[in-house]
């Protein structure tokens, strides 16, 4: 869940930094962004911002803002900032507002497709278990079997099942 919470302002390209906010224990914490995923990141952000700029014409492009920061800065839902890094490819009603919103992704698709692409790669069959790192990784480049291959060293474990 913390990869596809992931916002366009969680990435920090000049410290190479990414922030997970909100992790276990509701804790703020930082990463590393590695100098090789900088290109598929910036290539995939630019698919993103064009999807932004298209809800935008169509007077939506608004996510959810956490607590109660919608009512502190009615602006920001639509800033670029605060979009999701991961953003669906459907609007969704919000519940909780009643409002037209694009969500992040659903975290069971990112995980079918990296236990698909493990499997593959590995010819394993196991469960992956990734850092949330390793989930960016995989999700940013889109190819699920091409970046294992390419960062095969990642932070990847494999936990097998019991016979």
């Amino acid at each position: 869940m913390e990869c596809v919470r992931l916002r366009v302002k969680d990435v920090d390209f000049q410290r190479k930094q990414i922030t997970v906010r909100d992790g276990k224990g509701m804790k703020d914490r930082s990463t590393m962004l590695p100098g090789q995923l900088e290109p598929f990141l910036l290539e995939h952000l630019s698919r993103v911002k064009i999807i932004h700029e298209h809800d935008l014409q169509k007077g939506l492009g608004e996510v959810y803002l956490p607590f109660a920061l919608e009512r502190k800065y009615p602006k920001a839902a639509r800033e670029w900032g605060w979009q999701y890094l991961f953003p669906s490819e459907r609007m969704a009603v919000d519940p909780r507002s009643g409002k037209v919103r694009r969500h992040h992704l659903n975290e069971s698709g990112l995980q079918k497709a990296v236990r698909t692409a493990g499997r593959t790669l590995c010819a394993l069959q196991s469960q992956l278990v990734l850092t949330p790192f390793a989930t960016a990784l995989l999700h940013t480049c889109w190819s699920p079997v091409r970046t294992l291959e390419r960062y095969r060293n990642c932070s990847v474990t494999r936990t097998f099942r019991p016979p």
